[in-house]
């Protein structure tokens, strides 16, 4: 029985001593074998001890550590990230294990407790022979497929992965092998056919850049939106696909700080960009966006591209939707957001919820839901960007953003932002 992780041998007498562990892990493979070479055979129906053996690619025959009555604790809290660790009594070390794949950590540790009783280990031993160098290809961090012919159909990613680029590879669907690499910190699978995304690549909780330029992608669903991708992800590209419109949602990843949008079929941008207060960079050319939100003046770029949209002049009379008295499910909605008062689906109807997730901000910063005055102006895009790609060919910088104001009073006031 086999385990491929990172190993670091802490000694717990250093300390004492002064002196300090290195710090780090290394690559190694830990097996369960017989407790000693020459260790006659057990007779016939009698319990196997068996030992654990650390093998680094430096120490390929490997140490030794009795495991019958000789564990003094074992540290699982973080066992599903692939972490864990063997406190042993002597010699006086922890056995710090990371970046295993989880379940072949959960069941090595239950072969390894067996051992720590005394009782047989289900799985069979493995041998005292020293470990092939081409074990410790399984600890690849990073591969690079980008071709058909060599993308493996017949056996799984190393599970100790951290960047993975499969381009060119045909790929019409995400291979469900790749949601298994929990250390994966850079998925690039662009270039291919893919037209739907599963919501579990959300449980890829290290993930921070995901590059997915030139699918067939339609959309980006609200799942991965709300998933831990909204504390890992950082760079996002979703370029040349056929997507004409992202989720209200999306602005809940907030970690963002690289966003690539070029050539899909947006039609608009998520009103509450201003939400992505860590995002540096961002390109949108060659959509169709007529305007832009009016929070899009709440972010504070180094870099903006925008060139090649369809922008719309900004309309003279403003849209008027205002209704006085306000309605009762109007008046509820704009307490609620205002005062901040905590709601979901297990509270309140789901439908009111996505009312609630889509209201509008007024100029002052208050709410409006289906009430409200609509209208449009001009802002210089170097007001919210250090350097900003002209937004056509004629040297523009400007492009225009609909506001929306909860009343008339909201409205007088800002006339000449809108003149």
């Amino acid at each position: 029985m086999r385990l491929h992780c990172e190993v670091e041998v802490v000694r717990r007498q250093l300390p004492a001593l002064g002196l300090r562990n290195r710090g780090r892990g290394v690559r190694a493979v830990l097996s369960l074998c017989p407790r000693a070479p020459g260790t006659p055979p057990p007779p016939p129906r009698a319990r196997r001890p068996a030992c654990l053996l650390v093998s680094t690619l430096r120490d390929r025959l490997g140490t030794r550590y009795e495991l019958k009555e000789n564990v003094e604790q074992f540290f699982t809290k973080f066992v599903d990230e692939g972490k864990a660790t063997v406190r042993l009594k002597e010699p006086p070390v922890d056995i710090c294990l990371s970046k295993a794949n989880s379940s072949s950590l959960k069941g090595f540790l239950s072969a390894v407790r067996l051992a720590h009783r005394g009782c047989d280990v289900e799985a069979p031993l493995s041998t005292l022979t020293p470990v092939k160098t081409s074990e410790f290809e399984k600890f690849k961090t990073k591969m690079v497929i980008t071709s058909k012919k060599d993308y493996p159909l017949s056996k799984n990613f190393p599970c100790s992965l951290e960047h993975l680029q499969t381009s060119y590879c045909g790929l019409v669907r995400v291979d469900m092998r790749m949601l298994c690499l929990k250390n994966l910190r850079k998925l690039d699978l662009s270039h291919n056919h893919i037209k739907k995304l599963p919501a579990t690549i959300g449980d890829l909780i290290l993930l921070q850049e995901l590059n997915l330029n030139d699918n067939h992608l339609e959309s980006f669903s609200v799942a991965l939106c709300q998933s831990t991708l909204q504390k890992s992800l950082q760079s996002l590209d979703l370029s040349k696909n056929k997507i004409k419109a992202l989720p209200v949602q999306f602005c809940q990843l907030r970690e963002l700080t690289n966003l690539k949008l070029d050539d899909n079929e947006l039609i608009r941008l998520p009103f509450k960009m201003g939400q992505l207060t860590n995002l540096r960079f961002l390109s949108a050319a060659r959509n169709k966006l007529p305007f832009l939100p009016s929070e899009f003046k709440n972010l504070s770029l180094e870099y903006l591209d925008l060139f090649g949209n369809t922008f719309e002049q900004p309309k003279v009379l403003p849209v008027i939707k205002l209704q006085m008295p306000l309605t009762l499910l109007e008046s509820s909605a704009r307490s609620v957001l205002y005062n901040r008062i905590p709601y979901g689906s297990h509270i309140i109807p789901f439908h009111l919820c996505q009312d609630l997730d889509t209201a509008k901000t007024c100029v002052c910063g208050r709410f409006c839901l289906s009430c409200f005055i609509q209208g449009t102006t001009t802002m210089n895009l170097h007001s919210v960007s250090h350097t900003v790609v002209l937004v056509d060919n004629m040297g523009g910088t400007e492009a225009p953003v609909v506001s929306y104001f909860c009343s008339l009073a909201c409205y007088v006031n800002s006339c000449d932002m809108l003149k």
